[in-house]
């Protein structure tokens, strides 16, 4: 018999301890370089750089007017990205607050002469009651009957200005001033603008009110039952998004001085729309990428005449095919950049 203590030593009775995994490994294998370039923090003053600098390779006024826009278009899908890729909102009547933004500001620079400058803190106001006038009664229903509903409103709105003596009935208006002295001047501007636009949509999504945005979209019952008003946040999203969308209006307006009815169809709803899923629903830097790629894909395929939106359809259901998450998608549970 063996007593206490004369039995195998404990070293060899025991199995040696596997070394622990190196922290901050996430994956099995090594991240391919285009992840490490989505997940770059430079990536986003890269891109401002370009367009900072496409002047200096073309500035033909054809150029300058199609960067214009596609600037423009960025600040549309920023505001839509609030509304639909952070609270989970489909909307398809967002183009309505663009409407009402560059409707506002063409009626008082034209009919009371203001400077469109001074049209700004009208357009806010404007729009803020747009989208709770909008919001109020769309916003306690959900999924396909809020974008029914929402398509209804936008329809609504572009009537309504096709009716209207103030707003020039079905002609528009026309003769609205610019906001620099110059297509290069006003294109740097718009570029500045859309640039602290976006910055300002992805700090609301890292901010208190984006988290309670995330809950709504995840789960908008369990974020209710958590103590999420759910119906004031959905509302905060409406009217923020309506804030980004009356804004890119003064610079739609500024940039080709008119503005009528067919310039807010639902088709360019749908295509707005289409620019924060095809980027990457809930991802800033996706839509922005979103946007540039649906805004300037059909100048580029011009040569090809009739048959450009065909090759642009195609296209797209090619890149939706092959990246179904979206050209930059949000990694899971990371906050939107």
């Amino acid at each position: 018999m063996t007593g206490p203590g004369e039995g195998a030593p404990l070293a060899e009775a025991a199995p040696e301890a596997a070394p622990a995994p190196r922290a901050g490994r996430r994956g099995a294998g090594p991240r391919s370089i285009a992840s490490r370039l989505m997940e770059n923090r430079w990536a986003g003053l890269a891109g401002l750089a370009v367009a900072l600098l496409a002047p200096f390779v073309n500035a033909s006024p054809y150029a300058l007017s199609v960067m214009t826009s596609a600037a423009i278009f960025v600040m549309l899908a920023a505001g839509l990205n609030i509304v639909v890729g952070y609270c989970g909102l489909l909307d398809l009547g967002y183009i309505a607050f663009f409407a009402v933004g560059a409707y506002t500001s063409g009626v008082l620079s034209t009919r009371l002469g203001l400077p469109l400058i001074a049209t700004l803190p009208a357009v806010l106001v404007v729009t803020v009651i747009a989208g709770l006038v909008i919001g109020a009664p769309t916003l306690r229903l959900r999924s396909d009957y809020l974008a029914i509903v929402t398509l209804g409103f936008g329809e609504i709105i572009r009537v309504t200005a096709t009716n209207l003596d103030v707003t020039g009935g079905p002609s528009g208006i026309y003769g609205i001033p610019g906001l620099t002295g110059g297509p290069v001047s006003f294109y740097y501007l718009t570029v500045l603008v859309v640039a602290v636009a976006v910055v300002g949509a992805a700090r609301l999504g890292r901010s208190r009110l984006g988290r309670a945005w995330r809950f709504v979209r995840e789960d908008e019952d369990a974020a209710e039952a958590m103590g999420v008003h759910t119906y004031k946040v959905k509302m905060a999203a409406y009217v923020a998004g309506a804030i980004w969308g009356g804004l890119a209006g003064v610079l739609f307006g500024a940039h080709l001085s008119a503005v009528s009815p067919g310039s807010f169809t639902f088709l360019q709803s749908a295509l707005v729309l289409m620019a924060v899923v095809l980027g990457g629903m809930g991802s800033i830097r996706g839509v922005v990428v979103g946007a540039v790629v649906v805004s300037l894909l059909p100048e580029l395929l011009r040569d090809l005449a009739d048959y450009r939106y065909v090759a642009f359809g195609v296209l797209l259901i090619i890149v939706m095919l092959v990246r179904p998450q979206g050209l930059w998608p949000a990694r899971p549970g990371e906050v939107p950049k």
